[in-house]
């Protein structure tokens, strides 16, 4: 099991609002059986943090105190405008009790079907639904694509190899991934040009003799 290590100061900042100007990121910390808790990170630290683990990845807080709290990161809440962290939930880790999370799907290899066939890769699964102890727990499961040989080619919840001790908990039949056929190209309609001597309406009957007379 990958661990990150983040410290966090618990009970400094009042608000939110005084921790996000104080170059941190307020957090809520969570749990069954448990008081919540508020606590705070260094914003550039959390944003390493995060991006190495993401979701699925234990994270051990360790307070001013030196006392740790294993969290999985929960709900990550974005500014609308900036999409810099404004609030983030993480909920408590008991290490000797299975929990249920979800796993990051990365696809790798080479689909005969995209190479030789020119389809191309439709994803319906980013993500699996798990279950396992924390010490089991990995950042991602890579799902090799070569098996998708043509169009009719499909990887699904069963095929995928979950790492020792991981339990699936998703449905084996939902198709993760596949291949679409390429869209044919739109041929451009052309109209066809009029036959010889069609070019202007014939004149009414009766229109022709009255010309002539006029003249």
């Amino acid at each position: 099991m990958e661990s990150i290590t983040l410290e966090v100061t618990q009970g400094v900042y009042k608000t939110a609002k005084e921790a996000r100007e104080a170059g941190r990121v307020p957090i809520v910390y969570y749990g069954k059986g448990i008081e919540n808790a508020n606590f705070s990170a260094d914003y550039q630290e959390f944003r390493r943090a995060y991006k190495k683990g993401g979701k699925s990845t234990i994270i051990n807080f360790i307070d001013e105190n030196k006392q740790e709290f294993p969290v999985l990161i929960h709900e990550v809440q974005y500014h609308p405008v900036t999409d810099e962290f404004l609030h983030i939930d993480v909920m408590a880790v008991n290490m000797d009790k299975a929990i249920h999370t979800e796993i990051p799907l990365v696809f790798f290899g080479e689909a005969p079907a995209i190479k030789d066939l020119g389809g191309v890769l439709t994803h319906n699964k980013d993500v699996i639904a798990v279950k396992c102890l924390p010490k089991d727990l990995v950042h991602e499961i890579q799902v090799d694509i070569s098996p998708l040989i043509d169009f009719h080619s499909s990887i699904t919840v069963g095929d995928i190899k979950a790492p020792q001790g991981i339990e699936i908990l998703d449905v084996a039949g939902i198709n993760v991934i596949g291949v679409s056929a390429p869209r044919a190209e739109e041929e451009a309609v052309v109209a066809p040009a009029p036959a010889e001597g069609e070019e202007g309406e014939k004149p009414a009957e009766g229109e022709a003799d009255e010309k002539k007379e006029e003249k």
